[in-house]
């Protein structure tokens, strides 16, 4: 079977990492039994610029059609200024919306050789290996109605809406029971109850489905204590679900806890299986195009990618043995390197991870 696998290199740093995970998967196909189609397509600020819209009916075509995406970064400070609807960030919500993609997985392993680089101390973060299950598709981002408007005193306001339904918060649920009953098998529900209706029915049926779970341990914070304790004590937690919002935030500041917000991959999934696969950061416009962009995120997300969507776990170990091997090597980036002067660049670090596939 030969799988339908979607680049979407995007905006900024984009390109440059999706150039090394194109790389990666030549190699696969070439000398490891992957069969894989590549194509390309423009999501972002890119595909404002070329076609006028931030997710083109081209790029929603092949989208459709492929049987997993994966996208490099959106965004740049030149479409800050544009229509909402003209503005990068507005093409990956759609991207996500229209291919129901509402299972975020955001892995947050630390790599030993990289404890040095984690913000916090070695001996806290050691060991580190959490998963957050971000709901993707509902909660504030999506929420109507929202917009600006101005009230009959002459305030300017903006407004938004935090509204989730039973069966959206049911379906995340699910997706993270399951995780966790695979991992070790305990569960951090993250809401606001305290002040949120939306948070207490996030509770509320959290609790009702952990009956189908015996098996997994569950527990509640919320979210302000969850942010202290990932920083207090993050090993404490296997797998956290919780909502749009509360996941962006939480998933970034576990990202740090790594070394560095360019260790950490991600999976957007559907009910089926099928989905978008990226690196948590960002287009990082004040480095593009100076070989500065750590692309191990983007190849530890074709290793998600492998694994996830297109049922290759053996070449998805194969990935990530890669990238354990050129970290205890010694090559950084300069996000991690302790003197950037040392520094790998963006094609030297991919070239090493794909050369490490062979050992």
């Amino acid at each position: 079977m030969t799988h339908r696998i979607l680049l979407l290199p995007g905006d900024h740093i984009g390109p440059e990492i999706i150039a090394e995970a194109d790389r990666m998967l030549r190699a696969l196909s070439a000398d490891f039994g992957l069969e894989a189609e590549l194509e390309y397509a423009h999501l972002g600020g890119c595909a404002v610029d070329a076609e006028g819209d931030p997710f083109p009916a081209t790029t929603r075509q092949r989208a459709e059609s492929a049987d997993a995406i994966l996208l490099g970064a959106v965004g740049g400070p030149q479409w800050d200024d544009r229509p909402r609807d003209q503005r990068p960030e507005t093409g990956l919500l759609k991207i996500r919306s229209t291919l129901g993609l509402f299972a975020n997985l955001r892995p947050a392993m630390l790599f030993p050789e990289l404890a040095a680089s984690s913000s916090l101390r070695p001996e806290v973060v050691a060991g580190l290996d959490i998963l957050i299950v971000r709901e993707l598709v509902g909660g504030i981002y999506f929420g109507q109605p929202r917009g600006l408007r101005t009230r009959d005193d002459g305030v300017r306001e903006g407004f938004n809406t935090l509204v989730y339904g039973a069966d959206e918060i049911a379906r995340i649920g699910h997706a993270a029971f399951q995780a966790a009953a695979r991992r070790g098998g305990r569960l951090c529900s993250v809401d606001k109850a305290n002040v949120l209706e939306s948070s207490e029915l996030w509770r509320e049926v959290m609790n009702d489905l952990a009956r189908d779970y015996p098996q997994v341990e569950l527990s509640h914070l919320y979210v302000d204590n969850a942010a202290m304790q990932l920083v207090r004590d993050p090993n404490q937690f296997d797998v956290i679900v919780t909502g749009n919002l509360f996941g962006d935030v939480l998933s970034d500041c576990a990202a740090m806890l790594t070394g560095s917000i360019g260790m950490l991959p991600s999976a957007s999934l559907d009910a089926g299986g099928r989905g978008l696969y990226e690196p948590v950061h960002g287009s990082a416009p004040d480095i593009a195009g100076r070989g500065l962009a750590n692309p191990l995120a983007t190849l530890l997300s074709v290793a998600m990618m492998l694994r996830h969507s297109l049922d290759e776990g053996a070449l998805a170990d194969r990935v990530e043995r890669a990238v354990a091997s050129v970290l205890a090597a010694g090559y950084r980036t300069a996000d991690l390197a302790s003197d950037s002067a040392q520094a790998a660049d963006t094609r030297t670090m991919g070239e090493a991870v794909v050369n490490a596939l062979y050992q």
